[in-house]
């Protein structure tokens, strides 16, 4: 199957809810579009299950100001990658990354984030 590019709007439900949680800084919105023993990775350290995914998000939403625009995504079966540029108070200023998830049915079984 190949990736097809996709608006917002068409976006699986559990990403834009996860995307919409993280802005507002929704822990507890976010732990939940995960699965119990989801991973996500960022910055090069990987974190598992709930709780290590709540004290990452705890961590990261009170260490910078930032906002993301959406930039684009593709969708490819359970794979989605969603593009948003970060603007705020961490060294560099902006930056562009991919958010990619691995859904599981209705639930976030993975996410990675890298530029």
């Amino acid at each position: 199957m190949n990736a097809t590019d996709v608006p917002w709007d068409e976006l699986p439900a559990t990403v834009t809810a996860y995307l919409t949680a993280h802005r507002t800084h929704d822990v507890e919105a976010v732990v939940a579009t995960f699965t119990s023993d989801a991973t996500v990775t960022d910055e090069g350290r990987t974190h598992r299950g709930h709780d290590e995914i709540r004290a990452w998000l705890s961590r990261t939403s009170s260490e910078y100001t930032y906002t993301t625009t959406f930039i684009g995504a593709t969708v490819n079966g359970a794979d989605v990658d969603v593009r948003q540029r970060l603007e705020g108070n961490f060294p560099g200023g902006v930056v562009d990354l991919h958010y990619r998830f691995t859904l599981h049915g209705d639930l976030i079984a993975r996410l990675a984030i890298a530029p």
